[in-house]
């Protein structure tokens, strides 16, 4: 019997790689991305560590090259669901009961093999199959993905430890129980280790996922799913389901030892899950988690006393890394009338300097939008900015979706601060600018406040700690993330927990242990050396 007491010591964040020209990173890459490029990888369900394969198939092609097909991935039906559930919970009998540490060295070896083995593949699996760069990927499916397993295995040595206290002659304690069911893990395109935390982190503490992967992510998806084999994850914990999402969920919201779910996409499906669970709610064992996180309309917001350079900065680089498909991209900013000419200045610069092209083109800072219903999305919006009266093209405009889906950055100028680019998500390389007097500050924080339903990110650009504290104040529920002159994106696991409210999500902060605290449900126990053997008390007696 082990009975050691272990304690992770906090860990430091994965350093992210430059790739830089020459380099043996470079070098290798190249060959991950010809790999892949080389190989039409055929993807199977994964139930209970057993491959299937039911000949409904669908394509996952390059988004820089919707000709180039990666892989051919074969589709769930009900019947392949309804087995998920029951390897779920057959594998949930002992994982539950395996040991912390057990659960906590799977987790670590898988972010080991990450970091070393798998580094170039899952990087290049991401690329090509989600439009990122080096950079992009790098940060994502190599570094926050070994971050989210490495930080939540210290946290959940402290959740573990945290312990009530206990008085002379009794013992309390509470028992961190796994939910009583299965949890259902529906993921996003935009991030693949966002798609591995939201699997992982259930499992971490004890759970059983089936996972439910974006179709335009599934190569490096699969590829996770071989890696946590590698590493030991018993068959059966992590269920992998191509398919249609409407029907995985509808079958999940089903059954009775549905738990809970763990969401990021948009907020119209996180609603439609939302309504279904309580609509089925008198059918479960017990009332199910729901954790997501979903749209966002993120800001910038500068005051006079703003750098413009820095502004510019923001703008551009929060607006359009990955083509503007970051749950964080900055989406609307909010400019002063005097600094608005020199950032207009700045941004035209940067943009103009901008190469849009292939994620193999390691010369490109922008590459295309994830799918053709992304970059018809995004074309709408430019063109009713186009003809309308109340708005403005002022840099980009364009797109083309020949050989892929390529939209320019674009900026927007808007003549009203409720312009439908101003309060809508857009999710593509677009940020719509509202430029206000300066004397109107306060009042536009008003107007940022209230304008869109999100509360994910925002920024704010100035340097005078007055108009910080203004807009800290004004802003406080406008986002579950601020940053103070910095763009609005690029949050570090362990660093800034991440996460919204409003119609942004539940925030329940990935990357910290309030999101493990979810997937847990706890017992409190307490144990009396010297239990009563009289009813009565002192109190009861007709004597005065």
């Amino acid at each position: 019997m082990n009975n050691t007491i272990f304690s992770f010591p906090k860990p430091t964040n994965e350093p992210v790689r430059g790739y830089n020209p020459g380099s043996s990173d470079r070098k290798q890459i190249r060959l991950a991305l010809d790999e892949l490029l080389n190989t039409v990888t055929e993807i199977p369900i994964i139930i209970g560590g057993k491959e299937i394969r039911t000949g409904n198939m669908g394509q996952v092609v390059m988004p820089t090259d919707h000709h180039h097909v990666l892989a051919q991935y074969h589709k769930v039906s009900e019947k392949e669901v309804q087995m998920a559930i029951a390897a779920a919970m057959e594998a949930r009998r002992e994982w539950a009961n395996t040991p912390w540490m057990d659960r906590a060295s799977v987790c670590l070896k898988i972010a080991t093999l990450i970091c070393g083995k798998y580094r170039y593949l899952i990087n290049a699996a991401t690329m090509l199959g989600q439009g990122k760069t080096t950079m992009q990927a790098e940060i994502d499916s190599a570094c926050e993905l070994a971050d989210f397993l490495r930080y939540n295995a210290y946290y959940m040595s402290q959740i573990y430890s945290d312990q009530p206290c206990s008085d002379a002659g009794t013992i309390n304690y509470v028992n961190y129980r796994p939910l009583e069911g299965f949890v259902l893990a529906v993921t996003p395109f935009n991030f693949t280790s966002i798609a591995s935390n939201l699997a992982m982190s259930p499992v971490l503490m004890g759970n059983v996922t089936i996972w439910k992967p974006s179709t335009t992510a599934l190569l490096s998806n699969y590829l996770l799913m071989k890696i946590y084999k590698e590493a030991g994850l018993p068959d059966g914990v992590v269920n992998f389901l191509p398919g249609s999402g409407s029907l995985i969920g509808s079958v999940a919201f089903a059954n009775p030892d549905f738990a809970g779910v763990h969401f990021t996409g948009s907020t119209k499906t996180f609603n439609s899950f939302w309504k279904s669970i309580g609509d089925n709610i008198s059918t479960y064992r017990t009332y199910p988690k729901i954790v997501g996180e979903t749209g966002g309309k993120d800001f910038i917001f500068a005051h006079h006393s703003a750098n413009a350079r820095q502004v510019a900065t923001a703008i551009v680089r929060g607006a359009f890394e990955y083509q503007g498909q970051k749950c964080s991209a900055a989406s609307r900013a909010y400019l002063p009338a005097s600094l608005w000419p020199e950032v207009k200045q700045i941004v035209g610069e940067m943009i103009a300097d901008i190469k849009v092209g292939d994620v193999r083109d390691f010369s490109a800072f922008v590459n295309a939008v994830i799918d053709e219903t992304s970059f018809d999305n995004c074309m709408r919006y430019i063109e009713d900015a186009k003809q309308s009266a109340d708005a403005e093209i002022v840099f980009g405009g364009t797109g083309d979706k020949s050989v892929g889906y390529f939209v320019q950055p674009t900026v927007i100028l808007a003549k009203k601060p409720d312009y439908k680019s101003m309060c809508e998500e857009i999710f593509g390389p677009i940020i719509t600018i509202y430029v206000y007097e300066d004397n109107q500050y306060e009042q536009t924080l008003q107007l940022c406040n209230s304008t869109s339903p999100y509360a994910l990110t925002g920024a704010i650009f100035s340097t005078c700690r007055k108009a910080l504290r203004q807009a800290d104040e004004i802003l406080k529920y406008a986002a579950g993330n601020i940053y103070y002159n910095d763009k609005p994106t690029g949050a570090v696991v362990g660093q800034q927990p991440f996460g919204g409210a409003r119609s942004s999500g539940t925030n329940d902060k990935a990357g910290s242990y309030l999101n493990l605290l979810r997937w847990v449900s706890p017992q409190a126990v307490k144990e009396t050396f010297a239990p009563a053997e009289q009813y009565s008390y002192p109190f009861v007696s007709s004597e005065e």
